[in-house]
């Protein structure tokens, strides 16, 4: 099933995870190298939505001190920015669409050498969500995969006593996209500093 299909057919619980987690793979734009983790807030409403809106507003309070330029950054707290309050599906469908082809653009920019945007970084991630693509760097392809495993993931554990687990499972693939964000950003500084 395509990415697309799976948002499309998505509960609140897995689509909420699915932007959150977008988000959360981006965070190193905002934070930096070793900062932290602010949307866990926002994980622990996932699941059902309890006191998402009163998380939603305390995460977007904690990220108003980092400054953010223009760019890839601000794209990522724009995302936060349009984070639907009610934990319904419409609004969650389109927030988590958006944030899924935000992630791939970003993942699609440091898989260019020099860290420029290539002219179309929109057309294959966003051609991929449909189904198999050619042209996806290996940043982009390994974004897409998580993202398409989050949501089978979470899928398969809704309803389910092990609904926690398939949580759980998010939000480690999560963890584990985040750090090789870091590492890349990492590497080019090195390499320009």
């Amino acid at each position: 099933m395509s990415l697309l299909e799976l948002i499309g057919r998505a509960d609140e619980r897995a689509l909420a995870a699915s932007a959150v987690a977008c988000l959360d793979r981006c965070l190193p734009l905002l934070a930096g190298p070793e900062g932290a983790e602010p949307l866990k807030p926002l994980w622990a409403s996932c699941e059902g939505g309890r006191e998402w809106a009163t998380r939603l507003v305390a995460v977007r309070t904690a990220m108003d001190h980092e400054s953010v330029a223009d760019g890839p950054a601000a794209r990522v707290r724009a995302m936060l920015g349009a984070a639907p309050s009610d934990f319904a599906p419409a609004p969650l469908r389109e927030w988590a669409d958006a944030c899924s082809l935000v992630a791939l653009e970003i993942h699609g920019r440091f898989d260019a050498p020099d860290g420029d945007t290539p002219r179309d970084a929109a057309g294959p991630p966003r051609a991929a969500r449909g189904g198999p693509a050619a042209d996806l760097g290996p940043l982009v392809a390994g974004e897409l995969e998580r993202q398409v495993r989050i949501l089978e993931i979470l899928a398969e554990t809704t309803g389910t006593a092990g609904s926690g687990a398939g949580m759980r499972t998010a939000l480690d693939l999560s963890t584990e996209g985040r750090r090789v964000l870091r590492a890349v950003m990492s590497r080019r500084a090195r390499i320009r500093g």
